[in-house]
């Protein structure tokens, strides 16, 4: 996930990337440290001497303003996908940040103080609840479908949506509402908006860049209409969102490996299905891949290029989710090399990412380069209920040839005027990353 820049609407956007983090005023920020690649922000554990306590069952240590629902549901989630059972402390916080229209925002300190109109409901940290809530169960008739139903109550004209409600639509929040319709068994054609019946897929295509811009930016997308330019990121995301994927994708087994085939023009076309969307996108991805050394790259306002550790495995994903296992080898070779200090830096979204990206690849990860990314995800929160006896996630889902949810994509920041956004979680991505 790459960062974005300021919305039209009067809140910045933090966007949502693996390890949501906020650090201090620059939160929005994929680049960090050099040694450390695009660190979303550090998840360091409160300051000596400090007596603040962080809510019962949240995962992680930092400040949860921000991310607190992104970063648990992401944990969640990957906890599930590889046969862990959260701890049901865990779970009933997530629960409890639900507001009773069904929205979500990225945290209530005061869960049992009812939302109103100033809550920052949140498309994003809702969307993020619903793959992963509709994923363990035991949800849907309650939280789950109240969370859709408020969903769908915000969808633009367009077909898509914003993080904020009102705000006009980008491809990031689009695509991980897309990912929660499909887990919640909501199929995405079928949504469409109040005023011109646009589904969630008419709106994604508005992003797309096609034949009438230059040739390397072709396929990719942007994240908003305004100031259109290929970015990374949004790519990322659509390309799974354009498949009806999201944050989890089954690991394709058997199946024939597709190779990657960079938009054609031959004929003046673009063509304006989903599947060629996304096909598009994936020819894009591999292209910045190779030509950086199979990795993304973001940046900080005012500094130089980074290696973006989180995006990087959100394309990962992508190139998974539309069958291309050979394309993503490369990049998954590097994020085994490299994303450890990164994931440890970011907490629990971070390995949680890098968890999803392992999966989808079909790739163990209890030993990722040389580390275990579940027992280190276990470890930033309450100690799990247990495993699924028996269970091998990845052979289950490719069995059953189902798919949960990606990448990837965007969670709005509250009260940080900053001029670009972060990505995956918060401290990264930015919605005008010409990468």
């Amino acid at each position: 996930m790459a960062q974005q820049a300021p919305s039209t609407h009067p809140v910045a956007f933090l966007a949502h990337r693996a390890a949501m983090a906020l650090a201090a005023a620059a939160v929005l920020g994929g680049a960090a440290a050099p040694a450390a690649y695009a660190v979303d922000g550090a998840d360091a554990a409160p300051a000596a001497g400090s007596t603040e306590k962080l809510p019962e069952g949240l995962y992680g240590t930092k400040d949860p303003q921000y991310d607190g629902v992104w970063r648990q549901s992401l944990a969640l989630l990957a906890q599930h996908t590889v046969g862990v059972r959260p701890a049901t402390s865990a779970v009933r916080w997530l629960v409890g940040q639900q507001c009773a229209d069904g929205a979500f925002t990225a945290f209530r300190a005061e869960p049992g103080k009812p939302c109103d109109a100033k809550t920052m409901r949140d498309t994003n940290q809702t969307a993020a609840a619903v793959q992963a809530l509709a994923a363990l169960g035991g949800h849907d008739e309650t939280t789950v479908q109240k969370a859709v139903h408020w969903l769908k109550s915000v969808q633009n004209d367009d077909g898509g949506w914003s993080s904020m409600a009102g705000s006009p639509s980008d491809a990031n929040s689009t695509s991980v509402v897309i990912g929660a319709l499909a887990a919640a068994g909501a199929k995405p054609e079928s949504v469409t908006s109040k005023k011109g019946g646009r589904t969630p897929y008419d709106g994604l295509l508005t992003f797309r860049l096609g034949c009438d811009v230059k040739e390397g930016e072709r396929g990719a997308f942007t994240f908003q209409l305004k100031g259109a330019a290929a970015n990374a990121d949004a790519t990322a995301a659509a390309a799974t969102g354009a498949l009806g994927k999201g944050f989890v994708v089954a690991p394709a087994g058997g199946a024939a490996d597709t190779p990657v085939k960079p938009l054609s023009c031959k004929d003046g076309k673009s063509g304006d299905r989903s599947p060629a969307a996304a096909e598009g996108g994936a020819g894009y991805l591999v292209a910045q891949l190779d030509k950086n050394g199979h990795h993304l790259l973001s940046a900080m306002p005012g500094q130089e290029k980074q290696p973006d550790v989180g995006n990087t495995a959100d394309a990962v994903v992508a190139l998974a989710a539309g069958g291309h296992r050979s394309a993503a080898q490369q990049p998954l070779k590097w994020l085994e090399k490299n994303a450890s200090a990164w994931a440890r830096q970011n907490g629990p979204a971070a390995y949680a990412q890098l968890v999803l990206a392992a999966h989808a690849t079909g790739t163990d990860p209890r030993s990722f380069g040389g580390t275990d990314l579940v027992t280190t995800l276990n470890a930033t929160g309450p100690e799990p209920a247990g495993t699924t006896p028996g269970k091998d996630a990845r052979a289950a889902d490719a069995a059953e040839d189902s798919d949960g949810g990606v990448n990837v994509w965007w969670v709005v920041g509250v009260g940080l005027a900053v001029g670009a956004g972060i990505g995956f979680l918060l401290s990264g991505r930015r919605k005008k990353n010409d990468l």
